[in-house]
C-alpha cells in the first residue's frame, strides 16, 4: 500500500466557509468541518482506491514557519512537521498546501517571504528518511488558491487579495529548487464567494479528482 501524507491546513481539515461573525460566535471545529467524503483528501483517497493511504493533516489556521500570536505556537508548522512525517513511516508522499494563513495582517509578509518559508518545510521533507527504502518521500507542492472576495474574514485577511495572487510564482520556483512536483490549486479551483478564504464542496471534490491523477503519475 502507497502511503500519501498531506499536509495542510483548515483546507486539508475541510474547513467549510465561514458564514458569522468569529469575534461573536466561537468556532467550533466539529461543526465547521465538512464530511469525510466531501473533503478532498476524501475524494482522494476514493479516486485512488485501495492501494493508496490517504492520511489527514490538516490543521486550522496553520501557518508555514509562525507562531501565532493569538491561537498558540502550536499552529507553527515548521516544529511538528518531522515528528509528524516519522510518526506516519513509511511515508511515499508529501503533498504540502500551507501559505494561505501567512497571508493574514499580523504577520505582515510579503509573497516572496511565504515562498521563503515554504522552502524551510520543503528542506525538511527532502532531509527525511521516513520512506519504505530510508529515502525521502517524493514531495507535491501545491500553491492555494488566490483569496478572492473577502467578507467575515476581511479584518484577518486585510490587504492579502493581491499578495495571495503571487505565492504561485514562488512557490514553482521553491519546488524547482528541491526538485519536487509543483501543482497550482488556483488553475483548478476558486476560493467561496461566501468567505473568500475556503473551499465549497464542489471545489474540494474538483482539487481531489485533479490530485489522484497527479498522485497516480507520481507514484
Amino acid at each position: 500500500m502507497k502511503s500519501v501524507l498531506c499536509y495542510g491546513d483548515s483546507n486539508t481539515f475541510g474547513a467549510k466557509p465561514v458564514e458569522f461573525d468569529i469575534l461573536e460566535e466561537p468556532v467550533l471545529l466539529a461543526d465547521l468541518r465538512y464530511p469525510e467524503d466531501v473533503r478532498w483528501t476524501g475524494v482522494l483517497q476514493k479516486e485512488l482506491g485501495g492501494d493508496y493511504k490517504v492520511i489527514e493533516e490538516g490543521l486550522c489556521a496553520r501557518t508555514t514557519t509562525l507562531d501565532d500570536p493569538i491561537e498558540g505556537i502550536h499552529k507553527n508548522g515548521k516544529p511538528y512537521l518531522q515528528p509528524c512525517l516519522e510518526t506516519h513511516s513509511p511515508v511515499d508522499l508529501v503533498i504540502l498546501m500551507l501559505g494561505t494563513n501567512d497571508l493574514k495582517y499580523k504577520y505582515h509578509l510579503s509573497a516572496f517571504d511565504i515562498g521563503l518559508s515554504i522552502t524551510v518545510l520543503l528542506d525538511i521533507i527532502t532531509k527525511s528518511t521516513v520512506s519504505k527504502d530510508g529515502t525521502a518521500p517524493k514531495t507535491l507542492l501545491l500553491a492555494p488558491p488566490p483569496i478572492g472576495k473577502l467578507t467575515y474574514l476581511k479584518e484577518l485577511f486585510e490587504d492579502s487579495v493581491e499578495k495571495s495572487k503571487e505565492i504561485a510564482v514562488y512557490f514553482a520556483r521553491a519546488a524547482k529548487r528541491f526538485g519536487c512536483d509543483f501543482m497550482d490549486a488556483g488553475k483548478i479551483i476558486s476560493t467561496s464567494e461566501l468567505d473568500g478564504v475556503h473551499y465549497s464542496a464542489d471545489s474540494h471534490k474538483k482539487l481531489g479528482e485533479a490530485l489522484a491523477k497527479k498522485v497516480k503519475e507520481m507514484i
